[in-house]
């Protein structure tokens, strides 16, 4: 049995430095075919993606999200924002995500890969539940991104609600959700670094 570990609560987390963020240098937004087939070539180059998605927030009861509508990969280089109301996005975006031997380590990711396979036709290959091995590590707690950074590196992840519940099915995405989607899968690479995971 691994020994019970404690995850910082919110306030505890309040009083860390702020974990580095990808800036916008360091973000490449993915909205064309030409686009998606350069971030293609270069995401293949890595055995590990930090792994995401974004869908429209729905406000009424009964409505059914037709998400993802964002999908973000990244290396602890660079991230891409891949925008799938393009259908040459949409098709390269699934044809990474169906890729064998590259881990896309993320949290939450239940959700993501019920849309995932409703939207884009594929089983992802290689997903990786980051929540799953802090489990099997011994902390009892749900481990979300935030405490994920708390714990590893004594930092703290800043997330903007504003920008959380954003319209993602914008054509026009603004600098702060471009930061806030590449962010939360560049802190999955990083986490995914850290506990000394492999593909």
């Amino acid at each position: 049995m691994p020994p019970h570990l404690h995850t910082p609560d919110k306030d505890a987390i309040a009083l860390l430095p702020p974990f580095e963020r990808l800036d916008l240098d360091r973000i490449t937004l993915v909205s064309t075919g030409a686009q998606a087939h350069q971030a293609h070539s270069q995401l293949t180059q890595a055995r590990a993606w930090g792994f995401d998605t974004e869908s429209k927030p729905t406000f009424r009861v009964g409505e059914q999200s037709d998400g993802p509508h964002i999908l973000q990969l990244s290396t602890a280089e660079h991230a891409w924002v891949f925008q799938l109301h393009e259908p040459q996005c949409r098709a390269v975006a699934a044809d990474l995500l169906a890729l064998g031997g590259i881990a896309k380590a993320g949290f939450g990711l239940g959700d993501d890969r019920k849309r995932i396979i409703h939207k884009l036709g594929i089983e992802p290959q290689g997903i990786l539940e980051l929540n799953t091995v802090f489990h099997q590590r011994g902390y009892r707690k749900d481990m979300g991104v935030k405490g994920a950074v708390a714990v590893l590196f004594n930092q703290r992840f800043i997330k903007s609600k504003k920008a959380a519940t954003s319209n993602w099915a914008n054509a026009q995405l603004s600098e702060s959700q471009l930061v806030y989607a590449a962010n939360d899968a560049y802190a999955a690479i990083r986490v995914w670094e850290a506990l000394g995971l492999t593909a």
